[in-house]
């Protein structure tokens, strides 16, 4: 549901706009005068609406039902994007206190979204600020969550398969890194180094990834965590490049970290790729056992999570020719749900495994 922490003529306007209403008739639903409503019109962002109009209008998109709601949402949008609704009056440079509010609520929303791949909606949140202000009419907060926006798109291309280009995840990740570096915020800075290593290896360049991640594994920058997510994913490209052996051993450490620090769902992982590093030595018996705890320990209901799960499980059973069968029925199942929700990347995976065995 739509919220306003705080009412300008802007947001009046789009809710005139989303319930269909003429000024006149947009007053009288309101109870208030038609001067007043004119007057947001004509001024937008620049004028604000009394304490108690306020409360009028919160009331006001409260009982409007879904549809008005998503309207709303729209018009916001578009006026965010362009600083004006349907092309009358211009909003002021740079951002208030209260929009920083909306801001940082729009920004756990697109988390949300991101963690169900809802991307259109997740793009929709993160333009609505990225389009509006730049960087150079921000202040040090308005820059850490323009670098947070940023960060987050980034992580929404990658998801897509959007690697590298202009309008990609190597991109954004570069970007949110140099504001962070100029924020002097060297936790966020490691972060982005980490997403672009990732970005590295999806993209094909294993040699550079395992010496960012290598580096990163003992980086006191990062939270343990994060250090332990850099040492599984040294395994991961060392199993890519053939060190299958040497990669499960890198990878059972990582593991026994995530137990120590109690992390389910990375524990749960780091077993998915163990079962892909044993399937590599060609110990299937040892691959079958490790995917079977992956897939019974996991807790994410993430539709990403679970093609990475259903793509290795379906990996390992074609390796051995009695369950041949079973792991294209699995693999043809993780593509229908990758295909759903427009995960490229993995798609291209998956016809990748098909091809090769």
């Amino acid at each position: 549901m739509a919220t306003v922490h705080h009412w300008t003529g802007l947001e009046a306007r789009a809710l005139r706009l989303a319930l269909r209403l003429s000024v006149r008739a947009f007053a009288q639903h309101l109870g208030v005068g038609i001067r007043t409503v004119s007057k947001w019109e004509k001024l937008l962002a620049a004028t604000e609406p009394r304490q108690d109009t306020q409360a009028i209008l919160d009331t006001a998109l409260t009982r409007s039902d879904a549809a008005v709601h998503l309207r709303f949402e729209t018009f916001r949008s578009e006026a965010g994007r362009s600083g004006q609704v349907s092309g009358r009056g211009s909003t002021p440079s740079g951002p208030r206190v209260w929009e920083y509010e909306t801001w940082t609520d729009d920004l756990d929303r697109a988390v949300v979204a991101l963690s169900r791949q809802n991307f259109a909606f997740a793009d929709n949140l993160l333009n609505r600020w990225l389009t509006r202000f730049p960087p150079t009419e921000l202040d040090d907060k308005g820059r850490y969550l323009f670098a947070r926006s940023t960060a987050l798109m980034g992580d929404l291309q990658r998801d897509q398969g959007a690697v590298l280009g202009p309008l990609s995840a190597q991109h954004s990740y570069a970007v949110a890194r140099s504001l962070f570096a100029q924020l002097g915020i060297p936790r966020r800075v490691a972060q982005l180094d980490l997403s672009l290593a990732v970005v590295s290896e999806m993209s094909g360049k294993l040699e550079a990834a395992a010496r960012r991640y290598e580096n990163l594994a003992v980086d006191d920058r990062l939270s343990r965590r994060d250090r332990a997510r850099a040492r599984l994913w040294v395994g991961t490209v060392l199993s890519k490049e053939g060190s299958h052996e040497y990669a499960a051993r890198v990878m059972l450490a990582a593991t026994r970290e995530f137990e120590d620090l109690t992390e389910p769902e990375d524990w749960s992982v780091a077993h998915q790729k163990l079962a892909l590093a044993h399937r590599g030595v060609g110990d299937l018996p040892q691959a079958l056992h490790f995917i079977d705890i992956a897939r019974s320990t996991g807790t994410s209901d993430s539709p990403i999570q679970q093609v990475r799960l259903e793509t290795a499980h379906g990996h390992v059973l074609l390796s051995d020719p009695a369950t041949r069968n079973d792991g294209l029925h699995v693999l043809n199942g993780a593509a229908k749900v990758a295909a759903m929700f427009g995960l490229r990347h993995q798609l291209r995976s998956i016809e990748g495994i098909r091809m090769t065995s």
